[in-house]
C-alpha cells in the first residue's frame, strides 16, 4: 500500500469514527472555520484528538489547566469544557494574530469566563507563572498540555514541573514526527527537541510516562502522557 493510499485510509477511518462517535459540534466547527478564514496554519488537533483531550481532562477532574500553545483555541475549548464551575485554564500564545482569533473562538464557545490568554514568549509567561506560584498567588496546575514549538519541549517540561503537583497530568502533542524521532542524526530541531524531551521523561524517577502513536487525518504522529508522581 503506497503512503498516499495509507493516508487516505487513515483519513477515511478518522471520518468514520468522528461520524459514529462524536455528536455534531457547531462551536468547534465554527472555530475551525474561523481559523481557516484567518489563514491560521491547519495544525489544530483533529476532532477525535480533541475529544481525547477532553476525556482525559474530565478523568483528571482539574480545577486548573495550563496550555502552552493556543493557535486558534480549538484544543483550548476542548480542555476548558472539562473544567468545573470556577475552574480556570491559562493558555500561552506568542502570535498576536493567533491570540485574537483564539479569543474570539473561545468567547463564541461561551468559555471566556474560564480562559485567560497570556500573550508573549512562552518561557517568559512560564517564569511569570512560577513567580506567582512562589508568591502564593497561584495554585499548581492539575493538567498541563504542551503543543507549541517542539524544539523547546525540554524547556517547557522543566518549567511545567515547577508549576505541577504530585498527580498532575502532562500531555504533549506531535511527539512522533512521522516516525523521525527514531533517527538520532536527524537535523530537524523539532525532532531533536522531542528526543531530548523523551530522554528527560524516561530518566526522571518522579515521572511515569508513556507515548501513543496516532494516525488519521492529521497524518502520523502521537501524544506523550505523563503523570507526576512526586516533586
Amino acid at each position: 500500500m503506497s503512503p498516499t493510499k495509507q493516508e487516505a485510509l487513515w483519513s477515511a477511518v478518522d471520518h468514520y469514527l468522528n461520524a459514529t462517535l462524536l455528536p455534531p459540534d457547531p462551536l468547534l466547527d465554527a472555530a475551525l472555520a474561523a481559523n481557516t478564514a484567518a489563514s491560521l496554519p491547519a495544525i489544530d488537533v483533529s476532532p477525535s484528538q480533541g475529544k481525547l483531550l477532553q476525556l482525559l481532562a474530565e478523568t483528571q477532574r482539574p480545577q486548573r489547566i495550563l496550555e502552552i500553545g493556543t493557535l486558534g483555541g480549538y484544543s483550548t475549548i476542548c480542555l476548558a469544557r472539562a473544567l468545573p464551575p470556577g475552574g480556570k485554564l491559562i493558555t500561552l500564545e506568542l502570535d498576536p494574530h493567533h491570540a485574537k482569533v483564539a479569543l474570539a473562538n473561545i468567547a463564541h464557545a461561551g468559555l471566556a469566563h474560564a480562559v485567560e490568554l497570556r500573550l508573549g514568549p512562552a518561557l517568559d509567561s512560564l517564569a511569570q507563572l512560577q513567580a506567582q506560584l512562589q508568591a502564593g498567588h497561584l495554585e499548581p496546575f492539575d493538567l498541563i498540555f504542551l503543543d507549541a514549538n517542539k524544539d523547546s519541549y525540554p524547556l517547557y517540561l522543566t518549567a511545567a514541573l515547577q508549576l505541577a503537583r504530585p498527580g498532575t497530568l502532562i500531555l504533549a502533542d506531535n511527539v512522533i514526527r512521522d516516525g523521525e524521532i527514531i533517527d538520532p542524526t536527524n537535523p530537524d530541531p523539532n525532532v531533536q527537541g522531542v528526543r531530548r524531551f523523551f530522554e528527560l521523561l524516561g530518566a526522571d524517577p518522579r515521572l511515569s510516562s508513556t507515548a501513543v502513536q496516532t494516525v488519521g487525518s492529521k497524518g502520523y504522529d502521537g501524544f506523550a502522557i505523563t503523570r507526576v508522581l512526586s516533586l
